[in-house]
């Protein structure tokens, strides 16, 4: 699968944007563990159009995470291309729009999913941003905004017709946020779809290879993108990448596996955003790094409240010893 001239490999596994979890450190070790791509958190255009910090920030990335995409959001158009300019500037692999984030606090701005409530005002920003840049643009967007307005197939024309290079689609509507199951099948309705010609990759309830597999054989998509399934579980792409290829499951990380990535994990976070960020960003990745190990409560509880990554660093030691020789399912 190619997007623009890069090329994706057959079949791509891609890590999705997540606020807070694929900032670099994490975006680094899951392209080590497989990833095929892997695209920024998603920022702000009003924030990268006012030169703000954090949002300047969001967009570093090193040429190991290659190919590489930033994705930004908005709801006016000058403040899109303004923001693109800014990003293509930075020379990433392509530049991805955000359609799709279904949080409130995303929405309630008129970003993300609704402006699946205003077509034309979704297409003038695409249309602005790719001509207004030099590499490839893609959209990430779903359904559309509820059960009744399912817009996606005639959209994907649309935004194909208008010069955008691929699109990622999550198989739900905003209304159902992550809830109830992704709906494969209308996906599998835009890639067949005689009229398009660009990469589709298909998005929501991946989780192990043969949901991956069936998703390329059932629904013939290009690739597919992963969000909620890879947190703290960076082992996940070479795991659907290695069922894909020969039909068989790898074993569950080890236990020195699971807590050397957590360690790097946290080490590399610390040196990326200060030891108070990283513990507390952290903390959502605990409960899948060490997802099946038994009677693992009372450590998760002293993970989520360690004040110091020291603290941390003890504990990791102290799981390492206690559950040597456990290798049970980590649900990947």
């Amino acid at each position: 699968m190619k997007i623009g001239t890069t090329d994706f490999g057959d079949f791509p596994v891609i890590l999705a944007p997540m606020e807070d979890v694929t900032d670099p450190p994490f975006r680094i070790i899951c392209r080590e563990m497989g990833a095929s791509a892997v695209i920024t958190e998603f920022i702000a255009a009003d924030g990268l159009v006012r030169d703000a910090g954090k949002s300047i920030k969001k967009m570093d990335f090193v040429e190991g995470e290659r190919p590489v995409g930033i994705q930004i959001f908005g709801n006016k158009v000058d403040a899109m291309v303004n923001a693109a300019i800014v990003a293509a500037n930075t020379k990433p692999d392509f530049i991805d729009l955000n359609f799709g984030c279904p949080v409130r606090k995303i929405v309630n701005k008129g970003g993300g999913a609704a402006l699946l409530q205003d077509i034309p005002l979704l297409i003038a920003i695409t249309e602005g941003v790719v001509k207004a840049v030099n590499i490839p643009v893609t959209v990430k967007t779903r359904l559309g905004w509820d059960e009744k307005s399912k817009v996606i197939v005639d959209l994907s024309e649309k935004l194909q017709d208008i010069g955008i290079a691929a699109i990622t689609i999550h198989g739900r509507t905003r209304a159902q946020m992550y809830s109830g199951t992704s709906d494969w099948e209308l996906i599998g309705v835009v890639k067949n779809n005689q009229r398009m010609h660009i990469p589709v990759i298909g998005n929501g309830d991946i989780v192990d290879g043969p949901s991956a597999l069936n998703a390329r054989n059932q629904y013939g998509v290009d690739g597919i993108m992963i969000g909620r399934a890879a947190v703290g579980n960076p082992w996940l792409f070479r795991d659907i990448k290695h069922y894909i290829t020969t039909g068989e499951a790898l074993p569950s990380p080890t236990i020195n596996e699971r807590v050397s990535v957590c360690a790097r994990h946290l080490t590399e976070s610390i040196i990326w955003k200060g030891e108070l960020t990283a513990l507390l960003e952290i903390r959502r990745h605990y409960s899948h790094y060490f997802k099946g190990l038994p009677d693992f409560k009372p450590y998760r509880m002293k993970l989520m409240l360690a004040k110091s990554a020291q603290e941390i660093f003890y504990l990791l030691t102290d799981i390492e010893n206690n559950y040597k020789g456990i290798t049970e399912n980590t649900g990947s």
